[in-house]
């Protein structure tokens, strides 16, 4: 590396380490569900269930997903959106989720997207580990994928980014 990488590095590294070092509570995602309460000799109306999931998640510059939990209803179509609350772009702090089958060794995974730079750091030899991802994003952008799990479970999702992997992680759970 050139000294003016090295420098950059190391403030990006040094901005980091700064930023990072107050942690925020993280709460998990809520589903928004209407109820109307029924007044006596009043029925209540039959609220029709959703015809699909919509999720937001947002990643910022502290390397952070808003949120470590998500869940979804299993066989509904499951409409996500990325959005990168960050300033900084892609090429230095870009973000993506990955949704995993279960059972996935996420560390294994990480390793292998580390060496995926040509594919946005989805690793062509694990496309049978991967539900569905985002494309890799960067400040102020978000993106939006559609899905469906059929399947109940507790299912892995990350940042690929390389080196993210160990903050940005959590669960989709399908019921």
């Amino acid at each position: 590396m050139n000294t003016k990488t090295k420098i950059s590095v190391l403030i990006l590294m040094g901005f980091l380490a700064v930023t990072s070092c107050g942690k925020k509570e993280t709460a998990p995602a809520e589903s928004t569900e209407t109820t109307e309460a029924s007044t006596e000799g009043e029925q209540a109306p039959t609220v029709a269930p959703a015809e699909e999931n919509v999720l937001v998640i947002e990643g910022n510059d502290q390397m952070q997903f808003n949120t470590n939990e998500l869940k979804a209803v299993a066989g509904k179509p499951i409409k996500l959106t990325l959005k990168h609350v960050g300033k900084i772009p892609k090429e230095a702090m870009g973000h993506n989720l990955v949704i995993l089958q279960e059972g996935t060794d996420q560390a294994a995974f990480a390793l292998k997207a580390n060496d995926a730079k040509a594919t946005d750091y989805i690793p062509e030899s694990e496309k049978a580990s991967i539900i569905a991802h985002t494309k890799l994003i960067g400040g102020g952008e978000e993106d939006t994928i559609e899905f469906t799990i059929d399947k109940k479970g507790s299912y892995p999702f990350i940042c690929s980014f390389p080196g993210h992997v160990a903050m940005m992680k959590g669960v989709l759970i399908v019921e």
